[in-house]
Formats: structure tokens, C-alpha cells, sequence
């Protein structure tokens, strides 16, 4: 009905209408909503920027974790003979003066044994019960003389009509996972069932069959004293400094601190030397790097706080976490009490700048690294806490009120997001009032230029009633 009565506006007076409806609406509403765009402009901008420092500040978290827990700047074991023995430091450890000799006299094995031959993998054996026993075995000449059970219970395992030939025993016995792996081998003569244990002596095995009457032929694949043994299965035998050790793997992690051993070949009389080295060129480039990423981290939070034209600049979360950036150079990143060994950055010449960036004196941190590499190295260590625990805990300490929901940069997005709403709701009420307005003045301009409309008609008649006849004279 309003567009229609607008089509007609001014039809009577000759007056645009329309145009002085929309102009007067416009008028009346157009400080507040340049107002409140003018706000909602504002708080997008401060979203944005809250989010992207958060997002920077747990990126930088998650780097210094990464640096901590990777073992790039952690001293690392060296093996003297990697064909016999090599080490790795294990990740969160800390080595520091290892000097150990090691002599592998023996391999771990795991026993491993195979059936004899059939024509057909497909075709059924028998049917009946395998009994999987483990437990120590002793052989000699390639065949088992002894066999003592564990402290494990034996698996009994049920071959069927739906799974008797050597393919589905195979499958049986790998789904009972009872330490013991089944694969099939084959050859000119045919098809083996072969058995595979786990490393360590403790771990050897037997497999008993129980036949079915009538359905006999499973006790062919029977595993016990007096069997042929591919491999038997034993221990590792290590000697560190003269000890000798046992293992029932090759990979070993509790004969040396903070050292994963890899036994590759047994060589008896043989000695490694196992020791450790601080990678001070990593940690010198690892200090360098940091001070790169502190300083990016620190532009793009002054340019949020900027005083003049900072989204940010009077978010007080920002602020804060502004305040302690500026102290973590002077925090205590360990707790180490050699005399003279660095405990912050700068005392390994990370020295803080009037700006607020960072900077390296390298001929501080050479001699660091020259003196004390193991306290250098201690800086970066994966601990906890906010003073002591290394870098990585000391700027999680600060990280944390920094972005956290409840007071930090993420109750600054919500509290922003919240007064969005608000602002959206607004502008809503806004272009209701805005529609409401036009309404009432198109009615309005509409009676009015009916009856200006009338009042020419009148007019026109009137003028045509009194106007003088010139036909007479």
C-alpha cells in the first residue's frame, strides 16, 4: 500500500514527495547509525586483533614446548662403534657427563620355528584344541631338551572345520594374541606354519594339540621338547663397565640414564665407549632464533597497544601479558648452582633494548657456551613452573593468564563479541524506527497532497466561474 500511495506522492502538488520523505528519514536517524557503525567497526577491529595476539602467544608456546621436548638443544649420547651399539638421549632427558663402556656379548632372540611342509595351504589339517604355553626353554644342537611354563596361563585356542587348514590356524592363532605370531612360508615343498615369539628367554613357547577323533592330523604342528628351533629364544647380554646386564629386548632404555642403547651385532671383547656432547652450535643458533621470534611477538603487540591508534590499547589483558614479556629476560630459567653458570637469558647476553626488543651480545653468549654448556642448555629444559622449569614453562606461566576465557585475551573476545550483539540488536531497533517513520510521513504527505490536490480543483472551478467573458464585448 506505501508503494503504491509513494507512486502517486505529488501528483497534486507538484512537489516530490517521495525524495523529501526519504531525505527527512535519513536526517532523523543518521548520527545513531553512524554512531553505531562507527562501533561495531571498532569492536571488529579489537576482535581481531585480540585473536590474532592470542594466536601468536600460543604459537609461541607450542614452539618453545616443541624446542624443549625435541632434543635438538639436549645433550646428545655418542656411540664410539654404531655397528655394535647406538645410542639415543631419550626426549625430556638431561645428560651431563656420560662416560660408560659397554661390550654386547649376546643378542636378544625370539624363538622361531616352522612345520613340516603340505601340498595344499587351503586344505584342512585337523580339528581339535592348540595349547599356546610360554615359559623358558633350553635347546641344544637346534632342538628344545627343556621347557619350564611361565607365569602366564596357557591359551587354548579351537581349530574347527571353519578354520583348520594352515591358513585359517595361522589366522586363529594370531587373533588369540598370545605372544606368538603366525605367518606362512612356502617353497618347492610346499607350505610351512611358522611361529614366531617375542624377544627374551622367558618368552620361548610350545604348541600342544588336543585331536578331535576322527579328525586327527593337528599334532603335526606340534611345538615342544625335541622340536627344531629356528632361532631360540634369549636374552640380551650387555656388560656396562664390566657388569653384565640382562635384557629381553635390543632396544634398551634402563642401563644408561637418559640413554636409549639399539643393540645392532654382538662383538665379545669388544668395548664402546658411550658419552655425551652439549650441541652448543645448535643452542647458539637456538638463542639467535628466539630473539627473531621474541621481537616479532613483541611488534605485534605494541602495534595492538599503541597508545595513538591500538585496537588494544586499553584492553588491560594486553597490557599485562605486555608487562611480563618485558621481565622474562630476567627470569630464573634454572637451578643450577655452579658458580658463575647462567640462570636467564641474560646472563647468556640476551640483553633488553629501550624499545622493548632483544638483542644478542654474542662474546656473552660464546663464552656461556664455552664455560657452562650444560647450564646454557638447561635454559631451554622441558620443566614446569614459572621461574626454574626453563623457557618454555616460564612463558607458559605468563601464556596462560594471557589467554585464558575467564580474564585474558579470550574474556576480551567475548566480552567485544558480547557488545556486537548489542550494537546488532540496536541497529535492528533502528531500522524498525527508520520503516515505522517512513510509514507515518508518506501517510501524512499523502492526505496532505490530496487535499492540496482538492484545493486546485476548487480553484480551477472558481477561476473558470468568475473569469470575465471576452466573447461579448
Amino acid at each position: 500500500m506505501t508503494d503504491s500511495i509513494v507512486n502517486t506522492l505529488g501528483a497534486g502538488s507538484g512537489i516530490n514527495i517521495n525524495a523529501l520523505v526519504n531525505d527527512l528519514v535519513t536526517a532523523s536517524f543518521q548520527a545513531r547509525n553512524s554512531t553505531l557503525n562507527r562501533q561495531n567497526q571498532t569492536l571488529s577491529a579489537q576482535i581481531s586483533a585480540a585473536g590474532t595476539l592470542r594466536s601468536d602467544i600460543n604459537s609461541f608456546v607450542e614452539g618453545l614446548k616443541t624446542l624443549a621436548t625435541g632434543g635438538t638443544v639436549s645433550a646428545q649420547a655418542t656411540s664410539s662403534n654404531t655397528n655394535i651399539v647406538r645410542a639415543t638421549a631419550i626426549s625430556g632427558a638431561r645428560l651431563s657427563g656420560v662416560s660408560t663402556q659397554l661390550e654386547v656379548r649376546q643378542l636378544a632372540q625370539a624363538q622361531a620355528t616352522a612345520s613340516a611342509p603340505v601340498a595344499d595351504r587351503t586344505a584342512a589339517i585337523g580339528t581339535g584344541t592348540l595349547t599356546l604355553q610360554l615359559g623358558t626353554a633350553t635347546t641344544a644342537d637346534g632342538a628344545i631338551t627343556g621347557f619350564t611354563a611361565g607365569t602366564s596361563a596357557a591359551v587354548d585356542i579351537t581349530i574347527d572345520s571353519s578354520n583348520s587348514s594352515l591358513e585359517g590356524i595361522a589366522a586363529a592363532i594370531n587373533a588369540a594374541d598370545a605372544g606368538v605370531t603366525a605367518t606362512i612360508i612356502s617353497d618347492s615343498a610346499g607350505a610351512r606354519l611358522a611361529l614366531k615369539g617375542a624377544t627374551g628367554e622367558a618368552q620361548a613357547f610350545t604348541l600342544t594339540a588336543t585331536e578331535d577323533v576322527g579328525a586327527e592330523g593337528l599334532a603335526a604342528l606340534n611345538v615342544g621338547v625335541g622340536s627344531t628351533v629356528g632361532t631360540a629364544a634369549q636374552d640380551a647380554i650387555v656388560a656396562v663397565d664390566g657388569t653384565a646386564l640382562k635384557r629381553s629386548t635390543n632396544s634398551i632404555s634402563d642401563l644408561v640414564d637418559g640413554v636409549r642403547l639399539d643393540l645392532v651385532a654382538a662383538s665379545v671383547g669388544t668395548t664402546v665407549s658411550l658419552t655425551s656432547s652439549t650441541p652448543t652450535d645448535t643452542l647458539r643458533q637456538v638463542v639467535n632464533d628466539y630473539v627473531s621470534a621474541f621481537n616479532n611477538l613483541q611488534a605485534n603487540l605494541r602495534a595492538q597497544t599503541n597508545a595513538v591508534d591500538g585496537p588494544l590499547r586499553g584492553d588491560a589483558a594486553a597490557r599485562s601479558f605486555g608487562a611480563a614479556l618485558g621481565r622474562l629476560n630476567l627470569t630464573q630459567l634454572s637451578t643450577t648452582t655452579e658458580t658463575g653458570a647462567p640462570r636467564t637469558l641474560a646472563d647468556v647476553g640476551v640483553s633488553t633494548n629501550r624499545d622493548g626488543t632483544i638483542s644478542v651480545r654474542t662474546e656473552r653468549l660464546d663464552a656461556a657456551l664455552r664455560d657452562f654448556p650444560e647450564a646454557v642448555e638447561a635454559l631451554f629444559a622441558n620443566g614446569t613452573g614459572a621461574s626454574g622449569g626453563g623457557l618454555a614453562a616460564a612463558f607458559q606461566a605468563i601464556a596462560d593468564p594471557a589467554v585464558s576465557t575467564s580474564t585474558g585475551l579470550g574474556a576480551t573476545i567475548d566480552r567485544y563479541t558480547d557488545q556486537q550483539e548489542t550494537i546488532a540488536e540496536a541497529l535492528d531497533r533502528v531500522a524498525s524506527e527508520t520503516e515505522a517513520l517512513r510509514t507515518r510521513l508518506t501517510r501524512q504527505f499523502s492526505s496532505s497532497d490530496a487535499q492540496v490536490a482538492a484545493y486546485r480543483q476548487t480553484q480551477a472551478l472558481l477561476t473558470q466561474v468568475f473569469q470575465p467573458n471576452t466573447d461579448n464585448n
